[in-house]
């Protein structure tokens, strides 16, 4: 089975099958059928990529309702921790974290529904990502937890002194469950 639950419901990692041969790989990163017979109905609509070097931290980011946005992260050369907090009030996830290594030898992608903030630290020299998303980019309903926050006390695996993180990030608000409007919903 190409998918595996974490430990957030809803949360899901894809493995694809991947077939190696003298030339190099092929696999396919995408399949609507197989995603859909997997629970996976979204129809993406944007795909973004982002290049970044070591040390670097994204996140967290979500949008807000009615522009949430569902994502499939993949890495396309490098190294990343994965990262998502779940912020779906009444899920038993509720303001957990998880976190996955992805990279460009594991090919795993990580599945992220809606109602979860997203980010990323850059783990090798250098990483480009690529993932699909479900909604448009919206700039009003663009928001954020600061990435060091000491509630979700995440480990992003980069030493303090090496961390890069942009001014708009390191200006993010702290975790505060009272003001999240998402809704879990099995």
């Amino acid at each position: 089975m190409p998918f595996t639950a974490t430990p957030l419901p809803g949360v899901l990692l894809f493995e694809p099958s991947v077939y190696p041969d003298d030339r190099g790989y092929f696999f396919e990163s995408y399949n609507k059928r197989l995603f859909q017979g997997n629970g996976i109905t979204n129809e993406f609509v944007q795909d973004n990529q982002s290049f970044s070097c070591y040390g670097v931290i994204r996140g967290l980011h979500f949008q807000l309702e009615p522009y949430a946005q569902s994502k499939l992260v993949r890495v396309l050369q490098g190294r990343i921790l994965d990262v998502v907090v779940d912020l779906r009030a009444g899920s038993p996830g509720f303001g957990k974290s998880y976190s996955v290594e992805l990279s460009s030898e594991n090919k795993m992608q990580i599945y992220i529904p809606k109602g979860f903030a997203h980010g990323f630290s850059v783990l090798s020299v250098t990483t480009e990502i690529s993932y699909k998303c479900d909604q448009f980019y919206n700039r009003q309903s663009e928001s954020g937890i600061r990435y060091n926050d000491p509630q979700l006390n995440i480990d992003w695996q980069i030493p303090v002194e090496k961390e890069l993180i942009s001014e708009k990030d390191a200006r993010l608000p702290q975790f505060d469950p009272r003001i999240l409007q998402f809704k879990f919903s099995e």
